[in-house]
């Protein structure tokens, strides 16, 4: 097959979360099943400085955008046989130091950004020869192509040839503009109403591919359930019920090449099933690193998020202002609300040497925390999939997790099974039932054996992305069906 990938952020490239280690991980995997695949993304400041392989393809295209042609250049880079990244190149747009935000708040040209994006993949799509067997896109920022395709075959004449697949990472974000952003697409004036991309008077990029799309993914099984409910649909459960045909929740993928115990760069030590003793190694140094207490014994906590509501931020405090008096430590990378910034900074403040953090994004403190702690606290009020548990689960810490999503699909409480327990869950959103998570992990520490039988679980846990992309793959052909989870 010849996939197309389109994606607003890509890993190693460009990245704020799960989305960009996820589109890259998909590529790599359907290609390494034998699929020639393209993968397109904006071309971000310092992308053509830091890979210097890229290269220009010609001529440019020239996106309609409103009253306005804007020219795109477009630049690949080959990755492997049979996958290439092309990189849509407009420097009003993509030039910029954050992709969608600064200073806290969204860029005011968002629509016209990623109008004009979704716009140039489309060109691509339909331009390609010979054309691509799939074009699968993700979240708001690209769910306007499939519509777009729509509509030039329509306007065209032509069949329907190529398959459109659209993922929706996480519901909460669906590109919601003024009704006025709709002139951006050059769609006929007729098609804003409520059965297309209309919602409540705006224009929603993410209602378009729903609407349009061939099929719909989430996330993870769990998560395609919960978005057709009121209480996680996000105002379009509505419509989500009426396109459950073709809606299909297929759990993220791991690269373990990267997100690997042993031959890992940003590790103090390697260490694996048969010598944990690297672990512990890990643990000394993230506490020397980080100015925590040297204490190999004490339980450590940690936990790499966006501080943001969705992630349970507000439990999290809340929790450890309750339990951190106990022994244990807590380690935090994370950004995002500046009140929650500084409450933790506030928490650093009040227990130096078991409380650490440190606000921003580091790949390599990321794989560090992991390694280093024995939990890992992820109290999401929802969660599309979440990866960081996965991570969790491969480097040995043990996830305490709500039981929503994707959380709920990957880690097994003992209460579920005994023999594959690998995590703790709990159920309500509140700090109670965390604290109680963090006593049940607390009591668990203090049973070696039992906590070998949860990281044996966890370590030996297959949640790669070649299994992933055997999903998908059925999924993309018109002749096979996932079953319905």
């Amino acid at each position: 097959m010849r996939i197309l990938l389109a994606s607003s952020e890509v890993h190693p490239y460009s990245k704020t979360g799960g989305l960009a280690d996820m589109v890259a991980c998909l590529g790599k995997a359907l290609n390494r099943l034998g699929h020639d695949i393209t993968i397109l993304t904006p071309l971000h400041r310092g992308i053509a400085d830091a890979y210097r392989d890229l290269k220009r393809v010609t001529p440019d295209l020239m996106i309609p955008l409103g009253h306005r042609r804007v020219p795109a250049e477009l630049w690949s880079r080959q990755v492997a046989v049979g996958e290439r990244v092309l990189f849509v190149g407009q420097p009003e747009y993509f030039d910029r130091p954050a992709l969608y935000t600064q200073n806290g708040s969204d860029y005011p040209d968002n629509a016209e950004r990623f109008v004009f994006f979704s716009k140039a993949v489309a060109a691509v799509a339909l331009a390609e020869v010979p054309g691509f067997d799939v074009v699968h896109v993700h979240d708001w920022q690209t769910a306007l192509v499939p519509m777009l395709m729509k509509h030039e075959r329509e306007r065209a004449g032509r069949g329907n040839g190529t398959r459109t697949c659209m993922t929706i990472h996480n519901l909460a974000y669906q590109g919601v503009f003024p009704a006025t952003a709709f002139g951006l697409t050059g769609l006929p004036p007729g098609w804003f109403n409520l059965d297309t991309v209309e919602f409540y008077g705006h224009f929603s990029a993410l209602k378009a591919g729903i609407t349009a799309a061939d099929l719909i993914t989430t996330v993870s099984p769990r998560y395609a359930r919960e978005i057709t409910t009121q209480e996680f649909g996000c105002g379009l459960d509505g419509l989500l019920r009426c396109r459950q045909s073709v809606l299909h929740g297929i759990l993220n993928g791991v690269d373990y090449e990267e997100w690997t115990t042993s031959r890992n760069p940003y590790l103090a030590a390697d260490y694996g099933l048969e010598h944990l003793e690297g672990k512990t190694a890990n643990k000394l140094a993230l506490q020397k690193e980080l100015g925590l207490e040297i204490a190999p014994d004490q339980p450590l906590f940690g936990s790499v998020t966006r501080l943001v509501e969705q992630k349970g931020v507000d439990l999290m405090l809340g929790a450890l202002e309750e339990m951190i008096d106990d022994r244990m430590q807590f380690a935090l990378l994370g950004s995002g609300d500046p009140g929650y910034e500084q409450q933790f900074k506030d928490l650093t403040a009040r227990y130096p040497g078991k409380v650490a953090v440190r606000i921003g994004y580091d790949n390599r403190l990321a794989h560090r925390i992991e390694a280093a702690s024995d939990f890992y606290l992820m109290p999401s009020r929802f969660e599309p999939c979440g990866l960081n548990q996965l991570y969790s689960l491969r480097y040995g810490a043990i996830p305490i997790v709500r039981a929503v999503g994707g959380l709920d699909d990957s880690v097994v409480d003992i209460n579920e099974s005994e023999a594959r327990a690998n995590g703790i869950k709990f159920c309500e959103p509140t700090v109670a039932a965390l604290a109680h998570g963090i006593r049940k992990a607390l009591a668990l520490h203090e049973v070696p054996e039992l906590m070998s039988h949860y990281r044996h679980n966890g370590m030996s846990a297959d949640f790669s992305c070649q299994g992933t992309a055997q999903h998908y793959l059925k999924l993309y052909t018109p002749s096979t069906r996932l079953s319905k989870i």
